[in-house]
């Protein structure tokens, strides 16, 4: 069963490993990596979660309980990271704060949608565009909240009003492609109006090179990251991104919320996804944590084919056929 799943998840990681070496060998310009992930994450991948939230089932109402499994796991995932950067390696806040990031930001939308998509089908996108749909703003909003507040204390200076700070970030969320498509989605259900044919043949068209493009253009953007210093603190903020915050996600999912198995599982292996490029745009933002942000992203990664594969396994032995 677990080589079973591990050939449904390999072509995942192959198309991220086929993205790095035409990035790597030169294959491909710089140029066409930056144009490729342009197209995917403005064109392909909203077209792919708006295709796919008009027709989903919503019949059920707010995912209170999802949240609350998804972002409890991170909340967790966040002290212990932030702490252990701070005490354990007597960082300053702001590195404190980049070690949370690099411990909790999934990257939901390049490896999250494929991985759901080939293990789940169609069902398992359901529950994980649900947590898109506010993924994004939390952790951002959140995330800028918190280093705004951490730089304020490495300067010594007065912390910023939260809703001053709120506001600025939520701005921009608001103009992210992503965050626009979940909300023209919403409102064209409200409408209650039938896509014309032609128009979900040309959806449908640009939606199926969402995800294999997503995994190649992930794999090109590595090349830039690698492993650099701080090896150390990586690869702690490695281990609570890929086996302590899926297994927290998992407990409050299976025992405290008691989600259907479908949906704890989906909750689960999203909160196993590699470390996402935000880490490091935070990093280079506040001017530290880059070394250790950079070799979360890439240790992740490159070990994820092997980390999903094992609670993808996990997850089908505890749930068994409540998942078929």
């Amino acid at each position: 069963m677990l080589a079973q799943t591990f050939t449904i998840v390999a072509p995942v990681f192959v198309l991220i490993g086929i993205g790095y070496a035409l990035a790597k060998f030169h294959v491909l310009k710089d140029t066409a990596s930056e144009a490729l992930g342009q197209f995917v994450y403005v064109v392909a991948i909203p077209i792919l979660i708006f295709r796919t939230l008009i027709g989903a089932d919503l019949s059920s109402g707010l995912p209170l309980a999802l949240w609350a499994t998804y972002f409890l796991g991170v909340g967790i995932a966040f002290a212990l990271g932030s702490v252990i950067i701070r005490k354990g390696f007597a960082r300053d806040a702001r590195a404190g704060a980049i070690g949370g990031i690099s411990a909790t930001f999934a990257n939901t939308i390049m490896v999250g949608l494929p991985l759901i998509a080939a293990v789940y089908g169609d069902d398992g996108l359901v529950p994980l565009l649900l947590i898109i749909s506010i993924h994004l703003a939390i952790m951002t909003v959140g995330m800028a909240i918190i280093m705004e507040r951490a730089a304020a204390i490495d300067s010594g200076s007065e912390t910023p009003p939260v809703t001053q700070m709120a506001l600025g970030a939520l701005r921009t969320v608001l103009r992210n492609p992503l965050v626009i498509t979940i909300a023209i989605a919403f409102l064209w259900r409200m409408t209650g109006l039938d896509l014309p044919d032609i128009g979900t043949m040309v959806l449908d068209r640009i939606a199926a090179t969402a995800l294999p493009l997503a995994l190649l253009s992930l794999g090109m953007s590595l090349v830039q990251y690698g492993m650099r210093g701080n090896v150390v603190p990586g690869l702690l903020l490695s281990l609570i991104k890929i086996v302590i915050m899926p297994a927290t996600v998992f407990v409050f999912g299976a025992f405290v919320f008691q989600l259907p198995p479908l949906w704890t599982a989906v909750a689960t292996l999203t909160a196993s996804c590699p470390t996402g490029v935000n880490a490091y745009i935070f990093a280079n933002r506040y001017g530290t944590g880059h070394a250790m942000s950079a070799n979360a992203i890439t240790v992740t990664t490159l070990i994820a084919i092997v980390t999903t594969s094992l609670w993808i396994w996990f997850l089908d032995q505890w749930f068994g056929a409540a998942l078929g």
